[in-house]
């Protein structure tokens, strides 16, 4: 048993709630739905599903629910609802927020998409995919590749993450300057809502004015309103070229020029601008052996940059020649190169990459997902920096991100002096709350492509509008009236 038995009663915001104990006669109905093989029980193979990427919100459970189509699906959420039996959807478990976690009383089920994992067609022609919602990301690029498409959302956890996870999440990535976040990139969605009942909305055409957008109400809400079993996607002409660049330059406001430079002058073939900090560089150099220094002198700050084009061999890397001849010679950047090759391409992805879990090597940190309006980033990130050293003096800034579309990663590493982690994570709180006002105060959002899940919930609380927040307890009511739909998350 992997913990203790609660009470039967629990309080909160979306009113009274009687919670189900996972007796054995109920965890027998659940795997009964799925068959044995698909059930785990056993704490050794719990584990895996419990334990998410920075160890902040491991929970408990005693039931893993695998089912292989969307009819188990619809029959283990119909038992869940007579039985008032708390669901935790979970894709890869890549999520950063705790959103795909259980708590710690035991009596949640998770329900694992994994096994239902395939593509079911792809449609060169129309440029759409029908993929279920266990596919992983990587796996559905090389598929639609194979067909001279391309689907474009590229993310640091793409050999893990699953397509019904970054659609509940809202995921974004390297890409969304050019091609847009997760849920531009999709059609038509099925979903088993909280009672069972399956909403058929795979829809394969661009333009639907019939009516409300229901799917849109399931992307980015994180498993709470019901659980995406297929998803109808946007595929894309293959690029035959891409060029990949990092140019040195002395500031923010010269990576913005940078930007404008390229945009102007390349328009949507730019299809990655990455923002990235000295220190940044500096931490995945130290943590993974195969990278490399981008550039032979040091700079405050690089920018990895990509253009792709459809249309000719090697147009891209001389377009991307151009743009940064123009740059040097206007003082706009300070040196820069090229990949030669495909590996020298990945190398220089890798050196970007690494960069959060290279974190992990240098201590405590505290991290920030956060959007603000590309024109404003500059003089946010001069004000960020005064209250960081304000609050914790000699903290290390990485700063690094998708500045092409707005989304920085603004994490704090401990001082290198300081022994005492928790002693600075103490302060989290504190610092996050000043980091994301100043955002707000931009015009900005404090949460930009990982979700709310359990991280954010009280940040939601105090900068959604009062009318947004009834809106969307409203909505959560009236498809979960029994609220067992990945309770405790963002609500």
């Amino acid at each position: 048993m992997m913990c203790s038995r609660i009470k039967l009663l629990k309080f909160g915001r979306m009113g009274l709630q009687k919670e189900n104990l996972m007796t054995p006669e109920l965890i027998a109905r659940f795997k009964a739905i799925v068959g044995d093989r698909n059930a785990i029980t056993d704490k050794a193979f719990l584990e895996s599903y419990l334990v998410e990427p920075r160890g902040l919100y491991n929970g408990c459970t005693k039931l893993v629910l695998l089912p292989g189509n969307t009819a188990e699906v619809s029959a283990a959420m119909a038992l869940a609802m007579e039985t008032r039996t708390p669901i935790v959807p979970q894709g890869g478990n890549t999520g950063l927020v705790g959103g795909q976690q259980p708590n710690k009383n035991g009596n949640q089920v998770i329900i694992s998409l994994k096994r239902l994992n395939h593509i079911r067609s792809i449609d060169p022609k129309s440029r759409v995919v029908l993929v279920e919602a266990g596919v992983i990301l990587e796996t559905l690029q090389k598929k639609v590749e194979a067909e001279n498409c391309l689907f474009p959302l590229s993310l640091a956890s793409e050999k893990t993450a699953q397509i019904g996870g970054i659609l509940s999440s809202n995921a974004g990535g390297t890409t969304v300057l050019n091609y847009g976040n997760a849920r531009d990139l999709c059609l038509g969605l099925e979903v088993v809502l909280p009672d069972g009942r399956i909403l058929n909305d795979l829809r394969t055409v661009k333009k639907d004015n019939s009516g409300y957008d229901i799917k849109n109400l399931f992307i980015g809400a994180e498993g709470t309103l019901g659980i995406i079993t297929v998803a109808v996607m946007k595929l894309f002409p293959l690029p035959v070229d891409r060029a990949v660049a990092y140019a040195g330059v002395k500031s923010p406001s010269a990576a913005l020029r940078l930007l404008k430079l390229s945009q102007d002058y390349t328009g949507n073939m730019l299809t990655c601008f990455e923002l990235i900090s000295r220190v940044g560089i500096q931490f995945s150099l130290a943590y993974d052996s195969q990278t490399r220094e981008p550039l032979p002198a040091h700079h405050p700050w690089y920018v990895l940059m990509t253009v792709s084009s459809c249309r000719l061999q090697d147009q891209s890397q001389k377009i991307l020649e151009t743009i940064l001849a123009m740059a040097i010679n206007r003082g706009i950047a300070e040196d820069a190169v090229i990949a030669t090759s495909k590996s020298q391409e990945a190398g220089f992805f890798r050196l970007r990459e690494g960069m959060s879990p290279a974190q992990k090597l240098e201590g405590a940190s505290v991290k920030h997902d956060i959007s603000i309006p590309v024109s404003a980033i500059p003089d946010f990130l001069c004000d960020a920096k005064k209250i960081v050293e304000e609050m914790v003096p000699r903290a290390r800034i990485v700063a690094f991100g998708h500045m092409g579309d707005g989304n920085l990663h603004y994490n704090i590493s401990q001082p290198p002096d300081i022994v005492d982690k928790q002693a600075f994570l103490d302060r989290g709180q504190e610092i996050s709350l000043r980091i994301h006002t100043l955002a707000v105060h931009y015009d900005g959002a404090f949460s930009a492509e990982h979700g709310i899940g359990q991280m954010k919930r009280n940040e939601l609380a105090l900068f959604k509008s009062p009318v947004a927040l009834d809106l969307m307890r409203g909505i959560k009511k009236f498809l979960d009236p029994r609220n067992i739909m990945n309770p405790g998350k963002i609500l």
